[in-house]
């Protein structure tokens, strides 16, 4: 695994983001099992929420269903490197505020939520919306 990889999950170990993400897998009756680039895949959960295809906490990708695509995977890869930089449990707000803007701007939680942009919307199977002020305008 290269350096950079074993750099995130250590430290997504240290501010407890995968333990947590861990804890959510067994609660949530994920099957888990190792994924590329020090991630691990919970298939099989069984909550309703969150309400996307996947997401990650810490080095964690949980999901609903059996398999992921490769896409979808280094999207959420890219969320596991965005925990480790917001040191763990501070990306839950900020990634709530995010969303929050992105509904407000735009209208769809993920359109301008910056952590989502960051992760490659097309990646994440998101949609790219304009501004509704720009569309008001494009009318």
């Amino acid at each position: 695994m290269d350096r950079r990889f074993r750099f995130r999950r250590a430290m997504n170990y240290a501010n407890l983001s995968t333990p947590l993400g861990l804890l959510i897998a067994i609660a949530g009756g994920a099957s888990r099992r190792p994924g590329p680039d020090g991630l691990i895949l919970a298939f099989g959960y069984r909550h309703r929420f969150p309400f996307a295809a996947a997401f990650t906490v810490g080095n964690v990708v949980l999901t609903r269903r059996d398999s992921l695509s490769e896409r979808l995977v280094r999207h959420e890869g890219r969320h596991s490197t965005q925990w480790a930089w917001c040191l763990g449990p501070p990306m839950l707000p900020l990634y709530l505020l995010a969303m929050l803007v992105s509904v407000i701007v735009s209208g769809h939680q993920a359109a301008y939520n910056v952590f989502e942009r960051l992760a490659g919307l097309d990646d994440g199977g998101y949609p790219h919306r304009p501004a509704r002020w720009r569309r008001r305008m494009g009318s």
